[in-house]
Parts: structure tokens; sequence; C-alpha cells
């Protein structure tokens, strides 16, 4: 089990000393939001993509995946009526996939809350659907490339669309391709979830549904910083024997980007030793 930091939270920073950074306060990767690297991510080159990696491997952390895939370039939605802005948005996703297995990576998230909405006086079912048809088209070079696409559950403040890992299950199940999964967004389970943590992994892991886990408070902060307890959740992990990543991802940053890093790294990693015990 990797523990991943979400790069956006230190992206202040050049991307060489992100993974410096990184490595110092003891994670063992970099979650990329494409949009750090680039206003255009979708069209680097395989010079910047490379110099990234070299980066990442010079300060001995891995790239694990990529995330908030659709922030840039504007004007993308894989349930807009609008086809070209879909076909546009699914060669973005195309794009990004490939990129995400240059690096090294082997799982890209797909959360992007705005970029899945329901047009005006469209339905909700229309614009699930559309969704999913989105998600399908890129699943076959998900699997070429050797990556897991995970199509993230979000709380409903954030979009309507696929709110529950029920939801996300389903569309999963009708997609039917080994490379299209979801994962646990503990800040968005802790919102729309019924059950806790530990029973989300202990209900859905051994079904295959979730290919990867990031951290964070229902409160939006770091893992740590809020109510929820996540030693549960990391027994649970344990329990099953879980290999995939565990990604820090909170969106409040307190005391700030950096101190935060700081403070989910000694939290988690003190949980893991405490299991270990």
């Amino acid at each position: 089990m990797r523990i991943a930091l979400c790069n956006e939270v230190i992206a202040p920073m050049p991307f060489p000393q992100q993974c410096e950074y990184a490595a110092k306060l003891g994670y063992d990767g970099l979650e990329i939001a494409p949009y750090t690297l680039s206003d255009e991510p979708h069209r680097l080159g395989s010079a910047q993509i490379a110099a990234a990696r070299a980066a990442a491997e010079d300060a001995g952390v891995a790239v694990t995946g990529l995330h908030w895939l659709l922030i840039k370039p504007a004007g993308l939605s894989i349930s807009s009526k609008d086809e070209n802005v879909r076909k546009r948005t699914i060669d973005v996703m195309l794009a990004l996939i490939d990129q995400c297995a240059e690096l090294g990576g082997r799982y890209l998230v797909h959360g992007s809350p705005h970029q899945r909405r329901v047009d005006p006086g469209e339905t909700r079912a229309a614009a699930m659907a559309r969704a999913r048809d989105s998600f399908a088209s890129i699943a076959e070079r998900a699997q070429k490339a050797g990556v897991v696409y995970c199509i993230e559950p979000l709380s409903s403040e954030q979009t309507p669309l696929i709110n529950t890992l029920d939801e996300a299950s389903r569309m999963v199940e009708e997609i039917g391709s080994p490379a299209v999964r979801s994962m646990l967004d503990c800040s968005s389970a802790g919102r729309m979830e019924k059950e806790p943590l530990n029973a989300l992994v202990d209900r859905w892991l051994p079904k295959g549904v979730i290919a990867h886990v990031q951290v964070n408070d229902r409160n939006r902060r770091g893992p740590g910083q809020g109510e929820q307890r996540f030693a549960p959740l990391f027994a649970s992990l344990k329990k099953h024997g879980y290999r995939g990543d565990v990604a820090v991802e909170p969106f409040d940053y307190v005391p700030d980007g950096p101190g935060a890093a700081a403070r989910a790294i000694g939290y988690i990693k003190g949980l893991m030793e405490a299991l270990e015990t």
C-alpha cells in the first residue's frame, strides 16, 4: 500500500520541488492533477512528460496516477447533450490515459464535478446515460495502456451525477470492462454514504469495485483534521490485502498546503504503525 500526496496541495512549488518535498515528508508518490502541469495538459509533449517522470524518479517518489482530469482546457463535459463537446472531452480523456501510462501511473480518478452536470431542460437519467457512454468509450484505451480508470462518486453539492458507490458500481457493471472501476473518496463518502468507511471497504473491495482510495475528512480538510476516524479504514484495507494506493487529498489546507501535507502523512504513518503492533 503506497501513500501518495495529491500534488495540487503544494502546487505553488515547481514540480521537481513538489517531488522533493513529498519525498522528504515520507510519501511514496504524487498523484498529479494535470492542470497543475499545463493549461493544456492533454497536449503535453513526450519531452515534458519524460521530464516530469525523471523529476519524480530523481526524488525517489512515484507518479502513482492522475486526478482532477477535466479542469483544463475549459468547456469539457462527459454528460453534455452537445455531441461535439462530448467528443472533445473524450479526446482529452484518451490523451490523459496515454500520459498516465507514460508517467508510470497506474490509475486515473475521474472526479471533475463541474464537467458532469445535467444540462438545462434535460433529465438526470439522460445525463447519466451520456456519462456512461463517455466512460465506455475510453475503456479499451485504458485496458491497452495498462491503467485503471476510476469513476469517482462525489457528493451531491458538487455534482448531481454519480453520488454513491452504488451508482458508480452499477455504471461499472454496465460498462463491463476490467479497466473501468470506481474508488473511495472519504470526504464525499462521509457526506453521502450510510455506512462508515470501513464498512464500505468491507462491502465493495472484495467485489473489485474499489480500485483506489483518497483520504480526506468530510469537512474537506486532511485526514485527522475532522470528525472522521481513519484507523478502521486502514484496518479494513489491511484485512482485505489492499495493494493499491491511498492518496491524501484535502481541499481546505490547514494551516497551509505544505503544512496540511505534513500533518496528513504523520497521522497516516501513525495509524499504519499502530496496525503493525
